[in-house]
């Protein structure tokens, strides 16, 4: 397959699943839909106008060749442009009365896990305007570890801005223990980490209120921000002095499904960021410095690009000029915390 040359210079690189969702409709039957948290994030990145790098390879079958024409369609470069013969990644999905999204994964021996940390650091090494990497949910399982654990290290080395959703999946793994260590080393490396308030909970930070829970988990990393979302109620963004930020909706959304909400709210998220004149200012990530006037450029995009994307059934990224939109007719109502 030929991609075209991209409008963009690659900015992000990203690295982690891709798969089908086999979403469970109300008469039982499954129906098919691109998925994965970081290919649904990859997809939103790009849809956003941000030059994005995807490391991971699709399956030659059938539902790799679908998964490759939707990022070709959001203008993504593919690192490993040749398919794999190993399947597509499977997720049985299957949806509650509030829209909420429970995951079963058939993930061994797949496609997109076909990949290790040497050739992802030469592929991100190649491209000179690279500022951010950004990973999380399925590769930050313990045996997968010895892949993104290295080159996530290397990127953070190398002055780049790395980005980690946590994006927890318990179902997957027989040894819970081994999962949030992996986890927690993954988030270690990060610079900007986005969790949920089930993502704490499941990580054992279970506090009565999920901003205490979210400000010790800040805590336990490097991070410099910690965004955290909170379903209907909106979302936080931490700052490591103790400064916080909350915006929500003005009223509320009517929800389809929730498949692919965190995922567009963290491309919203880290497209937004990559517009400050602070983020382009900064010589490494550890140099960067947000003020109020990004924090509510940045969360408000974030919040708007999730609200589009609930209201489609599956995950149905928007484009820029949708966010733009929603957030000038519908600005986020902020509260500094």
């Amino acid at each position: 397959m030929v991609f075209p040359t991209l409008p963009h210079p690659i900015q992000v690189a990203t690295a982690g699943e891709a798969l089908i969702d086999l979403i469970q409709e109300t008469d039982g039957r499954m129906r098919p839909c691109d998925g994965g948290a970081v290919y649904n994030l990859t997809r939103a990145l790009g849809l956003q106008g941000v030059g994005t790098l995807y490391l991971n390879p699709f399956s030659s079958d059938r539902f790799g060749r679908g998964l490759a024409h939707g990022i070709h369609q959001a203008g993504v470069a593919l690192a490993q442009p040749v398919p794999v013969h190993q399947p597509t990644s499977l997720a049985v999905v299957g949806i509650d009365a509030e829209g909420k999204a429970s995951y079963s994964f058939y993930r061994d021996g797949v496609a997109d896990r076909q990949v290790n940390a040497t050739d992802m650091n030469r592929h991100c090494a190649e491209q000179a305007a690279l500022s951010v990497v950004a990973t999380g949910c399925l590769a930050l399982v313990s045996d997968d570890s010895d892949k993104y654990l290295p080159w996530l290290q290397a990127q953070r080395d190398a002055g780049r801005l790395v980005a980690v959703d946590a994006n927890l999946r318990p179902a997957i793994v027989p040894d819970m223990a081994a999962y949030r260590a992996s986890v927690m080393a993954a988030l270690g490396q990060a610079h900007v980490v986005k969790v949920s308030d089930d993502d704490l909970v499941t990580l054992g930070f279970d506090h009565a209120d999920p901003l205490d829970g979210a400000r010790a988990l800040l805590a336990q990393t490097c991070a410099h921000w910690l965004a955290l979302t909170l379903g209907p109620k909106g979302a936080v963004l931490l700052a490591r002095d103790g400064a916080a930020w909350h915006a929500t909706e003005q009223q509320p959304v009517t929800v389809a499904d929730t498949v692919g909400a965190g995922d567009c709210f963290f491309a919203g998220l880290l497209a937004a960021l990559l517009e400050r004149p602070a983020m382009q200012a900064a010589r490494c990530a550890d140099d960067l410095a947000l003020d109020t006037s990004d924090v509510q450029h940045i969360l408000g995009r974030a919040v708007a690009s999730a609200s589009l994307c609930v209201q489609q059934t599956g995950c149905v990224p928007p484009t820029l000029p949708q966010v733009v939109a929603r957030v000038a007719q519908m600005p986020p109502l902020f509260q500094a915390l």
